[in-house]
């Protein structure tokens, strides 16, 4: 074929393929820049997705009365397109907001759409909404949505159940699960149990077009939501209630266990607050006049509050004395208050007399037999041996630990170890001499108020205790695993029994140090701590349980800045045993003088 016929079918093609692209670049300009066809059917194929949120499960006591329910909230919302001349001056008057702040709110939410409403007042209650409802139609691109947000209706346990709120940046980043806005469990049993209260999302599917107007449901990629599981707790409502009306306008805690299962009965960490106040639009100025507040009411002092427990840990002293041999119940030893000070008329006691008495040279020289037995020629080696035995001896009564982890926040306390001394004197710098203040409860050992009333639990049980927990059932499936785990104390159970003769007598006794915790028909059991602060006031402990056989509540009860613990914790106490093993109180004279202390 000649060269010249080849150059001109090349032409040719070349020039049926630069005919082909301008007929396409033609074609695509017109849809592109002339007809609105195809850009409203591809508008018309954008799905939007929107999700449907789940009812969160709810709380109930032991008995099935309701403690937290969800409630509707109104969010305002405002589309920038839509609003035309709003009146901002006048829909500040109508929120009682300040009119800049609300500008600033609505430039916000344009800057990030003009085309999608956003969220500019968050939960306004229903009566703050219906206030404003019948106005908002005067106000173009403003719209309300509802949400569920917590109620406690019952008014109690805030400390225990926690804060449902807004999730932050780092909720988003460790759970796909939720997106900006939304709002989940941040402390207390709330967060602790989140995934099973929260439910499951549904999801609602729309066609839009271009600018997010809905055009269509496709019903049939519509899922439904899921509902939260309701969780039982094992507080019971009426105790509860009860210990924070006794604990109104103190400082201190009230933690209540049935020994047999270590269910908490109620648990109570004073001041207090309406867990309520810390939902809806007022909750930044709220948790801020709380946050502040000089005797900190967000605290949860039952579980997070470590104080030197006082003469209630005398009795551990004794048991570990009696089960180490160094003493029997029947040893008497001289109360010299020349080594250590002390109270009342006794001289020289036996066991049952030391813990009725509370005698404080009696437990010092109890834990010094314990600690100094002659493991090395040095006493100071010696005690620094000694120290460490006796440490996890201690830790096995829970003193130390966080008993399990059942209950958010829960604090160790310290059970200072050789170690720790080692650190502060100087390794063999120091003696039984210098720390002896720790075998009465004083010193560096620190415990919680839930250690206490779990130490009252492991006495009423004669050597054993369940973890402390406070959820029976969460969606009818029974509790939580690993809910269930019993520890047995290495003191043998027959020593237990002077110490609980002596915790009755030191109730039913005329020199017992807690007579204001009689009940009359019941076998209490119980001891009193004062707890020394330099300068201020002594805290007032008491624990307790009740009846002496088959026993149905430990309790501890303390109460910071109010004197001996005979004079408020062991009264307060004993109105909480007979409310719950009674059902009523028939002292109402000592009802009225714990009301009226107060130590606001």
């Amino acid at each position: 074929m000649k060269s010249s016929d080849l150059k001109r079918r090349s032409l040719v093609f070349s020039g049926i393929i630069i005919l082909i692209a301008i007929i396409y670049i033609a074609r695509l300009s017109h849809i592109q820049l002339i007809s609105s066809d195809w850009s409203n059917y591809a508008a018309m194929l954008t799905e939007d997705r929107v999700r449907l949120y789940p009812d969160r499960g709810l709380f109930l006591d032991r008995n099935g009365e309701l403690i937290v329910s969800n409630i509707a909230s109104y969010d305002l919302l405002y589309k920038a397109k839509d609003a035309k001349e709003l009146d901002t001056t006048a829909f500040a008057q109508l929120l009682g907001l300040e009119e800049e702040k609300l500008v600033k709110q609505l430039e916000k939410a344009a800057k990030y759409s003009k085309s999608k409403a956003s969220v500019i007042v968050k939960q306004l209650n229903y009566l703050e909404y219906m206030n404003i409802s019948k106005e908002l139609y005067k106000y173009p691109g403003i719209s309300s949505k509802t949400r569920s947000i917590r109620s406690n209706v019952a008014g109690v346990a805030g400390h225990l159940i926690g804060e449902y709120r807004e999730t932050d940046r780092s909720d988003l980043d460790s759970d796909r699960f939720y997106k900006l806005g939304d709002y989940k469990g941040k402390s207390g049993l709330e967060a602790k149990y989140e995934s099973e209260l929260r439910g499951e999302h549904g999801a609602r599917y729309h066609i839009v077009d271009i600018i997010s107007n809905k055009k269509e449901i496709i019903e049939e990629l519509d899922t439904m939501p899921k509902p939260g599981n309701d969780v039982t707790l094992t507080i019971d409502l009426e105790l509860q209630r009860f210990a924070e009306n006794l604990m109104e306008g103190k400082r201190g805690s009230v933690v209540a266990i049935e020994p047999s299962t270590g269910e908490i009965l109620a648990m109570v960490s004073a001041p207090f607050y309406n867990a309520d106040d810390l939902t809806g639009s007022k909750r930044g100025v709220v948790y801020d006049s709380l946050r502040t507040h000089p005797h900190k009411p967000l605290h949860n002092r039952a579980v997070r509050g470590t104080y030197r427990p006082g003469s209630i840990f005398k009795m551990v002293q004794g048991l570990i004395g009696l089960d180490e041999g160094v003493i029997k119940s029947h040893s008497i030893i001289e109360c010299n208050r020349e080594i250590i000070g002390c109270h009342g008329a006794h001289t020289a006691d036996n066991l049952a007399q030391a813990i009725t008495h509370s005698c404080n040279p009696y437990f010092r020289e109890v834990m010094r037999r314990v600690v100094l037995q002659g493991e090395d020629a040095n006493p100071l080696a010696d005690a620094s041996i000694g120290l460490e035995k006796w440490s996890e001896r201690i830790k096995e009564f829970g003193f130390g630990t966080n008993l399990g982890g059942h209950l958010p926040g829960t604090r160790k306390g310290s059970v200072p170890s050789s170690e720790y001394y080692d650190g502060v004197y100087g390794k063999t710098h120091w003696g039984y001499s210098t720390i002896y203040s720790i075998s009465i409860g004083e010193g560096e050992l620190l415990t919680t108020p839930l250690q206490m009333a779990n130490l009252a639990c492991i006495i009423a049980n004669r050597g054993s205790y369940v973890e402390p927990h406070a959820v029976r059932d969460i969606g009818g499936m029974g509790k939580p695993q690993n809910s269930y785990i019993t520890h047995t104390i290495s003191v043998d159970s027959h020593y237990f029994e002077p110490v609980i003769d002596a915790m009755q007598k030191v109730i039913e006794d005329e020199s017992g140090t807690a007579r204001r915790a009689r009940v009359e028909g019941l076998k209490i059991c119980g001891k009193t701590g004062t707890v020394q602060n330099k300068g201020k006031e002594d805290h007032s402990a008491f624990i307790a349980f009740a009846p002496r056989e088959n026993p149905q509540i430990a309790i501890s009860v303390y109460v910071e800045y109010s004197g001996h613990g005979g004079t408020w914790a062991a009264p307060i106490a004993g109105l909480l045993i007979e409310k719950y093993l009674t059902g009523e109180v028939n002292y109402e004279h000592r009802l009225d003088r714990i009301l009226e202390f107060d130590l606001e």
